[in-house]
């Protein structure tokens, strides 16, 4: 027999697919021709970032057959394909995460002591942070986290339990009334369509892409005061006024040598770029001034490739530096290799939900445009230390972002659509000053407790400039839960969500949607599958029975997950 064609019926008949090797999934949809596959699972998750991962991995450890799809070729969301080192909270070493996110940072750390000529002190180091950037304790290449990511997720593709799909992306969903009955995804290269079918579908997409597909309600962009009553909120909503998104950029310094690259294409219009933002940025775009996040004053950064201070400015430099070369031997590495993700190439001249194709595909070039044309301007205009302009040595790293370009595969995006769900998350129960008002009391230390709380999280809230001109909106929160009424959509019964589309307002998003916070979401939305499918009960009575929400709880703590901040 031919062995191609065994693998193919091999795999058909057993009703598993698996994407690795990919030559299954190729032959499979070859021998098929015109004709639509079929694939079911116990769940099916549509989006490989970290919230889509958690609830695979949950999923899986609990024994349900799971389909997970990739609209690029990179799992890792934010972390790795949008080339975003995590953001966390200040206690995030002890507690304030699951343990299964604390694995995946442990493992991250393990990998660089592994793999990696580290100096000894480096090697010792408890907490290691390979790139030492100060937005983070753990800043790192998006490679590595790639590495962890499919270490982790590989027994279970060698079991068959997973099925995973890369280069994937949502087309179509067979919805009947208030249930999903399957989604169909097409690869990005290719025509040819699978349909997935399953008990739970989860979106756990940059965007909330299932959301429209299968007619879940759901809102985007600024909500109005008198829908939300929060401190913050404007008096007129705006669903088309989002949060700038972001094409990312890794670069590293050699001194001496000169990589400048041609002149970006829309370079002279991203030179004299005045941002038109209430309240007024600083001045233009491509400057080493900007308007601080919680005064909206104009403010100075500094830049020097070599880590140097510069003076009492931030350096950008070593914001998100990925590789500080002094934790490694001399001559691992000729310079430091930092990302680009700065004030500077934030990009809000459009939208990318519920836009055509064209029309996303425009906004993206322009953004990769834009954060080209910042790198040129410090490779040629920016002003030295010396008196000097430019930085010749700069170096676009594209084997670092996985691509030809130097920059991330993905935008990294801050705000996608949102369910409507049984519960919405307002700045009154997480903000400081909103609770502060609400309660008549300003010593919280936590934000309101949720009674069906199913993790845990902080961030500050963190708006940047957006599409409608707003400029920064920054300030201060309160260590929150996640409630499992923000996971529940109003109607739809089967379909939960797993990354920035839960039930958040425009405001409190800006709390909800970082890296360890979208990894407790999937985590927990991965669980209640599992609870619901083992104990034959519908999702929302979890949360409505007393006795089956405590029961789950305790299900949650057991897999590691704390449900209350219990150190404050």
């Amino acid at each position: 027999m031919n062995r191609r064609k065994f693998i193919t019926d091999i795999t058909v008949s057993t009703g598993c697919l698996a994407a690795s090797p990919s030559l299954t999934l190729n032959n499979f949809l070859l021998q098929t021709k015109e004709k639509r596959g079929e694939i079911k699972a116990d769940t099916v998750i549509i989006g490989g970032g970290l919230g889509g991962c958690a609830a695979a991995l949950a999923a899986l450890r609990n024994g349900q057959q799971v389909i997970l799809t990739e609209e690029t070729d990179w799992l890792g969301g934010q972390t790795s394909q949008q080339g975003v080192p995590p953001d966390e909270h200040q206690w995030i070493e002890t507690h304030g995460a699951p343990c299964s996110y604390q694995h995946f940072r442990g493992s991250v750390r393990e990998y660089y002591r592994r793999n990696y000529p580290l100096t000894a002190d480096a090697k010792g180091r408890k907490h290691l942070n390979p790139g030492d950037g100060s937005v983070s304790r753990l800043c790192h290449e998006p490679t590595v986290a790639l590495a962890i990511l499919t270490e982790m997720l590989a027994p279970y593709i060698s079991s068959g339990k997973l099925t995973l799909l890369m280069q994937h992306k949502a087309v179509k969903a067979d919805v009947n009334v208030d249930q999903v009955m399957a989604i169909t995804v097409r690869h990005t290269d290719e025509t040819n369509e699978l349909v997935l079918q399953g008990s739970y579908f989860v979106d756990a997409t940059e965007l909330g892409d299932l959301l429209p597909l299968s007619g879940t309600a759901y809102v985007k962009g600024v909500e109005p005061k008198k829908e939300t009553k929060e401190l913050h909120a404007p008096e007129t909503g705006d669903p088309e006024n989002q949060q700038a998104f972001t094409m990312c950029l890794a670069m590293d310094y050699t001194p001496g040598e000169n990589h400048v690259i041609d002149q970006p294409r829309d370079y002279h219009l991203w030179r004299d770029f005045v941002p038109e933002l209430s309240p007024p940025w600083s001045g233009k775009l491509l400057d080493l001034a900007y308007s601080s996040p919680r005064t909206l004053e104009p403010s100075r950064l500094g830049f020097h490739p070599e880590g140097v201070q510069t003076g009492d400015c931030l350096n950008l430099w070593n914001y998100r530096k990925l590789i500080n070369r002094h934790n490694f031997l001399p001559g691992t590495y000729a310079g430091d290799i930092t990302v680009m993700n700065w004030p500077q190439n934030d990009y809000f001249l459009g939208n990318l939900i519920d836009v055509d194709t064209e029309i996303f595909k425009k906004h993206v070039d322009a953004a990769k445009q834009l954060s080209l044309s910042l790198f040129y301007w410090l490779q040629t205009t920016a002003p030295r230390p010396d008196g000097g302009e430019g930085w010749p040595g700069l170096r676009l790293r594209g084997d670092i972002m996985g691509t030809s370009y130097g920059l991330a595969k993905y935008p990294y995006v801050r705000e996608s659509r949102r369910i409507k769900a049984l519960f919405t998350v307002l700045e009154e129960h997480v903000g400081a000053e909103n609770r502060a008002l609400v309660t008549g009391r300003r010593d919280h230390k936590k934000a309101a407790p949720f009674y069906d709380s199913v993790g845990i999280g902080y961030y500050h809230i963190d708006l940047h400039p957006s599409s409608g001109g707003n400029n920064y909106i920054d300030f201060s929160s309160l260590p929150f839960q996640i409630p499992l009424g923000a996971l529940l959509p109003i109607r739809m019964k089967n379909l939960l969500p797993a990354n920035k589309n839960i039930g958040t307002t425009h405001i409190t998003n800006g709390c909800y949607r970082l890296h360890p916070v979208e990894w407790s979401i999937g985590e927990a939305v991965g669980l209640l599958t599992t609870y619901a499918h083992e104990k034959k009960v519908p999702l929302r009575a979890i949360r409505e029975n007393p006795k089956l929400l405590t029961d789950f709880q305790h299900f949650l703590h057991h897999e590691g997950i704390e449900t209350n901040w219990r150190h404050l």
